[in-house]
C-alpha cells in the first residue's frame, strides 16, 4: 500500500481531530444511528471514497449485520449479513486486522452487493472495544485505489471511536429500553380487591436494570393471583426473559389454580424455549375474601406473615428448585389460613441482600419492620428500615396485602 502524496499525513492529522470532535459530541446528543450516519458521511469526504459501511456483530457472535451505510445504503435496507470468517468483512472480523482488496470482482467476496455496485477496491478494519470484537468498518471505491498508511491509521482510529461509542450508546439505550420494558410489565395500578388492602413499591437498582417483577390479577374463579419473581442476570436480556415469563405464568394461571402446577408448567416452558434462563418465583392464590392462601415457591425468598397482636414471622414455605433448573422435579403447594387483619409481605432479594450481611440477617431486619397494620404504613416502614437513604445495588420489588380487619 503506497503513499499518495507528501501532504496526506498533514491532511489526515487535521481530519483526525475533526473525527474526535464528531465522536465526542455524539456521546452527548446522538443515538447510535445518528452517530454512525454522521461519522460515515465524514469518512467518505475525508478519504474521498464512494462507500462507507459499519457492520455490527450479532448477539450470538456468528454474523456481521449491516447497520449503517453511505453510498451503498441497500446493505442496510436489505439486511445484508456476513458470517464471521467468510468473505471480506468476515475475514476482517476473524483476523482482527486491516484487510485490503485491490480488485473486488476477482476477490470472491461474500456479499454480492459489493460486486453489483461496481466496487473495485476495499479497505476494512475491525471494531474492537475493551478487547472485544464489536463489528467491522470498511470503505470502498469505484475505481482502483491504494490506501496510504496514514489513511489506514485514520480508519483504525475512526473504528476505535466507533467501537467505544457503539458500546456506550448501545449500553445506554439497552438500559433505557430495559427500564421502560420493566416498568410497562409491572402493574400501573393495583386492582381493587373486595376485603383486601394492597400496596406495592418498585425501585430499580443503581447498578443495572434486572428482571424483578410482581403481578396481581383476578382469576375467573374469583380467586386472586399474586406473583413475585426475579430473573437471574441484568440488562435488557433479563428484562425480556422476565416479560416472557410473566406472560407465560398468567396463561398457565388460567389453566390451573394450583400454584405448584402453574410453576411446574412455567419451568417446563422455560427449559424448552429459554434453556439458559433461571429465576426465582413465588406464586400465591388467595381465596375470595382472603380467608386462606395457597402458595408455592421456586427458590424465592419466604414471604413475611404478620397477624394482629403478634410479631411477624417468615412463612415456612419449602423453597423448591428454581425455574429453569427443575427437570420436572416435584413442587409443593402449602396452605395458610388468614384471619381478619392478617398481612403478607412479598419481596425480591434486592430488599434484604447486602454484601456485608447474610440473607438471614436481611430477612430478620425485614421481619422486625413488618406488622399487621395498614399496608401503606407498613410499606413505608419497610423501605425506611431496609433502604433508608441508600440506593440499592439491585432492583427492589415489594408487595403487601392485608385482609381487612373485622
Amino acid at each position: 500500500m503506497l503513499e499518495n502524496s507528501a501532504g496526506t499525513g498533514d491532511r489526515a492529522a487535521r481530519e483526525l481531530e475533526r473525527i474526535r470532535a464528531i465522536t465526542d459530541e455524539a456521546f452527548a446528543h446522538m443515538d447510535v444511528d445518528e452517530f454512525l450516519d454522521t461519522l460515515l458521511d465524514r469518512l467518505r469526504r475525508i478519504l474521498n471514497v464512494d462507500t462507507a459501511v459499519v457492520l455490527l456483530l450479532d448477539r450470538q457472535a456468528r454474523f456481521l449485520v449491516a447497520t449503517a451505510a453511505k453510498g451503498i445504503e441497500e446493505e442496510v435496507s436489505q439486511a445484508a449479513h456476513v458470517p464471521v470468517g467468510q468473505g471480506f468483512a468476515g475475514r476482517v472480523a476473524a483476523e482482527r486486522q486491516a484487510v485490503y482488496i485491490a480488485d473486488v470482482p476477482t476477490a470472491g467476496v461474500f456479499n454480492p452487493l459489493l460486486v453489483q455496485r461496481g466496487l473495485r477496491s476495499l479497505l476494512g478494519v475491525p471494531l474492537i472495544g475493551g478487547g472485544s470484537l464489536v463489528g467491522v468498518l470498511h470503505v470502498g471505491t469505484l475505481v482502483p485505489r491504494r490506501f496510504t498508511e496514514d489513511e489506514i491509521e485514520l480508519l483504525r482510529l475512526a473504528a476505535s471511536r466507533v467501537a467505544m461509542a457503539v458500546q456506550s450508546l448501545t449500553s445506554r439505550a439497552e438500559r433505557a429500553g430495559a427500564r421502560e420494558l420493566q416498568r410497562s410489565l409491572v402493574p400501573a395500578a393495583l386492582p381493587d380487591i373486595p376485603g383486601a388492602e394492597l400496596t406495592a413499591r418498585y425501585r430499580p437498582g443503581k447498578a443495572s436494570v434486572g428482571g424483578d417483577w410482581y403481578d396481581v390479577f383476578t382469576l375467573p374463579s374469583g380467586e386472586i393471583g399474586i406473583v413475585m419473581g426475579d430473573v437471574a442476570g441484568h440488562g435488557l436480556g433479563a428484562a425480556v426473559v422476565m416479560g416472557r415469563m410473566r406472560s407465560a405464568l398468567r396463561a398457565y394461571a388460567l389453566e390451573s389454580t394450583d400454584p405448584s402446577e402453574v410453576l411446574r408448567r412455567l419451568d417446563r416452558k422455560m427449559q424448552h424455549f429459554e434453556p439458559d434462563a433461571t429465576a426465582t418465583v413465588l406464586y400465591a392464590v388467595f381465596d375470595p375474601g382472603l380467608r386462606r392462601v395457597r402458595l408455592s415457591s421456586a427458590g424465592h425468598c419466604p414471604p413475611i406473615l404478620a397477624l394482629p397482636g403478634e410479631p411477624a414471622q417468615p412463612v415456612e414455605a419449602k423453597p423448591d428448585v428454581l425455574i429453569g433448573l427443575g427437570d420436572d422435579m416435584p413442587r409443593e403447594t402449602m396452605t395458610l389460613a388468614l384471619p381478619p387483619g392478617a398481612l403478607l409481605c412479598f419481596y425480591t432479594d434486592g430488599l434484604i441482600e447486602r454484601r456485608d450481611a447474610s440473607l438471614n440477617a436481611g430477612i430478620e431486619r425485614l421481619r422486625r419492620a413488618v406488622s399487621a397494620g395498614p399496608p401503606e404504613d407498613v410499606g413505608a416502614a419497610v423501605m425506611a428500615a431496609l433502604i433508608g437513604r441508600e440506593q440499592a445495588e439491585d432492583d427492589v420489588a415489594l408487595l403487601i396485602i392485608r385482609r381487612l380487619p373485622g
